[in-house]
């Protein structure tokens, strides 16, 4: 079990590091095409690009804010009950999160499976939108494994007390 949980934790950690590099060619791109505009040849389909990189990036990372539990919260109220209680509440915090993110990807499968269907692509290139979509789809199910690790953290701070 712990061979399987080190593995995934490593997988979250490989595709946050894809989402950085995705931010890094939105950035990249970006500068590229203001150079490229001084000198008469702006990058086509700039906008195309940066919207990828960037949502791609953003859906690649948040698996990771799961896993760190660097995601906003409140834990002034949570710290101030007694540990037993407060790991509790981590852990009912872990599952409804769990819950929330399997919910959204049901819900955003069946809108990929219509932009299958659809075939829409994107303004400027022609960027099949499904590419825009994938990302989003593996940092859902990546985001419910992160919780669901973060439960198994929680449990064992919990027997190590």
């Amino acid at each position: 079990m712990r061979t399987m949980a080190h593995f995934l934790r490593g997988l979250i950690v490989v595709f946050a590091c894809a989402g950085v590099l995705a931010y890094a060619a939105a950035a990249v791109v970006t500068v590229a095409d203001i150079v490229g505009r001084q000198v008469g040849a702006p990058i086509p389909g700039v906008v195309d690009l940066v919207q990828l990189f960037v949502v791609g990036g953003a859906w690649l990372v948040i698996p990771y804010a799961f896993l760190t539990r660097a995601h906003v919260g409140v834990d002034l109220l949570v710290e101030s009950f007694p540990k037993a209680a407060e790991q509790t509440l981590r852990i009912v915090a872990s599952v409804t999160a769990m819950v929330l993110v399997a919910l959204m990807l049901f819900y955003c499968y069946e809108a990929f499976q219509q932009q299958l269907m659809f075939g829409d692509r994107s303004q400027q290139l022609g960027i099949p939108i499904i590419w825009y979509w994938v990302p989003l789809l593996v940092g859902m199910a990546l985001s419910m494994i992160a919780t669901l690790l973060t439960i198994f953290t929680v449990k064992s701070t919990q027997s190590a007390s």
